[in-house]
């Protein structure tokens, strides 16, 4: 525009020339004065039209950056849910069992069983984490397992899993609450603790690459107005070490100490000892001992044509009674089917006599539970896939009861598994 108004202005001054001579002064003097009028109107129409322009990118900018900020805020409630989604992990585990059960004077038992245990385990910072789990089945410390049927009517969903551990010194874990049990037992044997069991309390593992050692204080009953006396629970220790003797083997060894003091006290669970020797006393039916546990095992690990081949004991006295106090687990295991195209074979012997041990949480499977039973396992295992397995377990010549003639039977358990991890 500016070019325009020049060129014009340059043929108005050429026009003008021609023309001053003949134009009388008067009016060649007020065509001037309408001349810069209009020139200082067009200089007020090209500021303002400046100014327009100008505040038109300003609007733009101003919009842009609104656009902006919603996309940061945006990206922020991304990255929030996705440090969250970080600190958070599903995990657990899910079973489908069909068991079959042949015990003498009984009538058979078929019955297909189902066990769903999923975890929330949220990390709170690099030294601690915290964990919730649910589990299927009744209240029983020993069984997670649901019986299917009745109609197809709704299961129990029980609490399994409330804790937090922190791991703030070298090779040291602190748990407090109800937990995954922390004693270390040979190739998962249940001589002491059936797999199940969630001890509810305080422990402290350590480890190293040549030891490990545990401690804890798991609660029977919390609530002293309930037992009638405070601290009323389990005390255990333990110290073990994991030796090279020579290549390709593996040596761990462990011992422990575990102190119950039930003596005299009600069954903890369903009225029932669980083989344990009672005693009844002021009418009621009481513990006739204390648990003072004295453990420990043995795994020997081998190589032997590229699998690995395990020889493993278990031991357990009672040192508060002189009679019926002991048991004992022998077994051999072939292959590890933790991958996919995996599989294990595995046989073991038990012998536990009726106060070896806490009956209400030994091992809940063999010789139908509890201690007072003697026999064999054999048990294998196939790994579909890394987190998908089949199995399955023969329990035979067991004998519960075999320490009170006349009271003692023969039982037999069979139970094939598929299960999967995640």
């Amino acid at each position: 525009m500016k070019q325009i108004f020049t060129v014009a202005l340059l043929g108005v001054v050429l026009f003008a020339s021609g023309v001053n001579a003949q134009v009388p002064v008067a009016e060649w003097e007020e065509f001037k004065a309408q001349f810069a009028a209009m020139s200082e109107r067009v200089k007020a129409l090209e500021a303002e039209n400046a100014q327009l322009r100008q505040a038109s990118r300003n609007t733009i900018k101003v919009e842009d950056l609104a656009a902006t900020n919603a996309e940061l805020d945006t990206l922020k409630e991304r990255t929030t849910a996705s440090s969250w989604a970080d600190r958070v992990a599903w995990e657990g585990d899910y079973r489908f069992r069909y068991e079959t059960i042949d015990q003498q004077g009984r009538d058979d038992r078929d019955r297909y069983r189902i066990r769903a245990r999923p975890a929330l385990v949220a990390t709170v910072s690099d030294t601690t984490v915290v964990g919730f789990g649910l589990a299927t089945g009744s209240d029983d410390p020993v069984s997670s397992n649901q019986t299917l049927g009745e109609g197809g009517k709704s299961k129990d969903i029980n609490l399994d899993l409330a804790y937090a551990t922190w791991t703030g010194l070298p090779g040291t874990a602190i748990t407090a609450g109800k937990f995954a049990n922390p004693y270390y037992t040979v190739q998962k044997s249940q001589l002491l603790f059936d797999s199940d069991f969630r001890p509810e309390g305080v422990a402290v593992n350590w480890a190293n690459e040549m030891f490990f050692a545990h401690t804890s204080f798991n609660f029977i009953e919390s609530d002293s107005s309930q037992s009638g006396k405070d601290d009323y629970g389990v005390w255990a220790a333990q110290l073990g070490t994991v030796l090279t003797p020579v290549e390709d083997t593996k040596l761990t060894l462990s011992a422990g100490y575990v102190n119950i003091p039930t003596k005299g006290e009600a069954a903890i669970y369903d009225e029932d000892f669980f083989g344990n020797s009672s005693v009844t006393v002021d009418g009621e039916d009481v513990y006739e001992y204390d648990y003072k546990l004295v453990t420990a095992s043995v795994d020997l690990g081998l190589s032997v044509f590229d699998l690995p081949l395990n020889f493993y004991a278990d031991y357990v006295q009672n040192q508060d009674v002189d009679d019926q106090e002991m048991g004992y687990m022998a077994g051999v295991k072939l292959g590890s089917a933790k991958k996919k195209g995996n599989w294990q074979v595995q046989y073991e012997y038990e012998r536990l006599e009726a106060n070896a041990t806490l009956g209400v949480i030994t091992n809940s499977d063999f010789a139908g539970g509890g201690t007072n039973g003697k026999g064999s396992t054999f048990s294998a295992k196939y790994a579909i896939d890394d987190r998908w397995y089949v199995a399955g377990t023969y329990f035979f010549d067991n004998k519960r009861g075999f320490e009170t003639p006349g009271d003692d039977a023969n039982y037999d358990r069979i139970q094939l598994d598929t299960g999967f991890s995640y």
